[in-house]
């Protein structure tokens, strides 16, 4: 027997198939209280879409701590090998809609959420070591270039190669963009990187920098571009289909977790070695300089029972740190520490955090009160923090963190011209092997080929600067697609 269908509020519904009418013929009734409900409701559905990672697949699992870090950090989660915590894992494409396909070439956004006993842990990372810039208030002028045109409303190659070209530092990403990595063969078959620079602290209030890699134990599989292609037309959910089948089916994929960590003298005496700052998003840690160190085990096992409720009103934040961890002086990270939360309320709403896949699984106590929605509102529960008049002493309580040196006077300070941005982008390329090597070639010369010359040519002096070889590559595939670039 099927369920009783009822209002929100619960008030069983008479007649679900057949408005209120004045008479057989007569115009409708607004005291149709079901009719208007249903219809505000159905006009309501959808919240704003992400400006960025609006596509996304997300899946529960949990994390299990198979070696020991406490030294590192006082966290309760890694207290013990074998502690499990509950995760949540979104994944996503970054540039497209909604509505976009997921074999499309862009990055994949590895978003994990740690239930902890001391709050939420969020982990916002991208399957890429790097990012395009290294600065956010540079963020939403290269999004736009990722976006439609205002007057077109068509995607430009133009706009993404001209921001990248007047940008050397994108050419590490871009390298990755346009190499394999570009079109991953679903969400199971790629790492994650927490990519940022983070911290831990531990018992005995001593900071570490560190930086976060998942593993696939599934092996890295990628798509070619035509393949990627064939399926945007022929599957465009393909990704979300293959994460939901396999859980579904028992197939939980996994990850080896592992860390790098380095003390700030370690970092200073590397940057003074190499010229890279350590807290550069578009830079990279040499594993020969800082080796992995594994952690855990984190596996995806558990469906979500309503799509809506639990990836699209998932709201993450990497300024969601527990005690024993904390930040770094990465600039992008700084800039995302704001906007995360604060796309998060404009989105979701102001208590977007009282929704269960967002509502921490330990006890929370705040002076947070009321706007819409406020599902947990603090009960009779004093509504304001008291203040002690003889001070408080809040170090080694809570984060707790040590305090971080400062050096030079508050400014604006610009590193261009300055700034490596060649080496690292042309190890990447000297590692690819020669049939990746040509794939990165052709995937450059498709898009390039549809911009103008000043454009590719400034571009192409990128390619030069980072390996001789990379220039003359790209500038053989242009030539076999007709685009004279002599």
């Amino acid at each position: 027997m099927s369920q009783q269908i009822t209002t929100a509020s619960g008030i069983p519904v008479a007649d679900n198939q057949n408005s209120a009418s004045a008479g057989s013929r007569g115009p409708l009734l607004l005291q149709d209280f079901h009719l208007i409900e249903k219809l505000q409701h159905f006009n309501r559905e959808r919240i704003p879409e992400r400006v960025v990672h609006a596509k996304g697949s997300g899946a529960y699992g949990k994390f299990t701590v198979t070696h020991d870090i406490t030294r590192y950090t006082k966290a309760k989660l890694f207290s013990a090998i074998g502690k499990e915590t509950e995760a949540f894992l979104r994944f996503s494409t970054v540039g497209g809609e909604k509505g976009s396909a997921d074999t499309e070439r862009d990055p994949r956004g590895f978003a994990v959420r740690f239930y902890t006993e001391e709050g939420n842990w969020d982990l916002v990372g991208n399957n890429t070591p790097v990012f395009f810039i290294k600065d956010g208030i540079k963020f939403p002028d290269f999004i736009h270039t990722q976006k439609r045109l205002a007057q077109s409303n068509l995607k430009s190659p133009t706009a993404m190669f001209d921001f990248w070209s007047r940008a050397p530092e994108s050419l590490h990403q871009v390298t990755t963009l346009f190499s394999s990595r570009g079109t991953p063969d679903g969400y199971r078959h790629m790492d994650g990187f927490g990519s940022h620079t983070f911290s831990l602290i531990n018992a005995a209030g001593e900071r570490v920098y560190v930086k976060w890699h998942f593993k696939t134990q599934q092996g890295i599989k990628n798509l070619t571009a035509a393949e990627a292609v064939r399926l945007a037309g022929e599957d465009p959910d393909y990704a979300q289909r293959d994460l939901f089948e396999a859980i579904a089916r028992g197939d939980y994929p996994r990850w080896t977790v592992y860390v790098q960590t380095a003390t700030e003298g370690e970092l200073a005496a590397w940057e003074q070695r190499t010229g890279w700052n350590p807290f550069d998003l578009t830079k990279v840690w040499p594993h020969g300089d800082f080796p992995l160190q594994q952690v855990g085990v984190l596996e995806l096992n558990r469906n979500p029972l309503n799509y809506h409720a639990e990836v699209e009103q998932a709201a993450l934040s990497p300024a969601n740190v527990v005690p024993g961890m904390g930040y770094s002086p990465d600039k992008m990270l700084q800039a995302r520490l704001f906007a995360y939360h604060d796309a998060q309320l404009y989105r979701v709403g102001t208590n977007h955090q009282h929704l269960p896949v967002n509502a921490p699984r330990c006890p929370f106590h705040n002076q947070q009160r009321d706007g819409a929605m406020a599902l947990a509102n603090g009960g009779a529960a004093q509504n304001y923090a008291t203040v002690e008049a003889a001070g408080s002493n809040p170090q080694g309580l809570g984060h707790g963190e040590p305090a971080l040196n400062l050096n030079g006077p508050a400014a604006r300070y610009d590193g261009r011209g300055a700034e490596d941005d060649y080496t690292q982008a042309g190890n990447l390329f000297r590692l690819l092997p020669a049939d990746e090597k040509q794939a990165l070639f052709d995937n450059l010369a498709g898009p390039l080929s549809q911009v103008p010359d000043e454009i590719v040519f400034r571009q192409l002096g990128h390619f030069d600067q980072a390996d001789p070889a990379y220039g003359a590559g790209v500038r053989a595939a242009l030539k076999a697609r007709g685009r004279n670039v002599d």
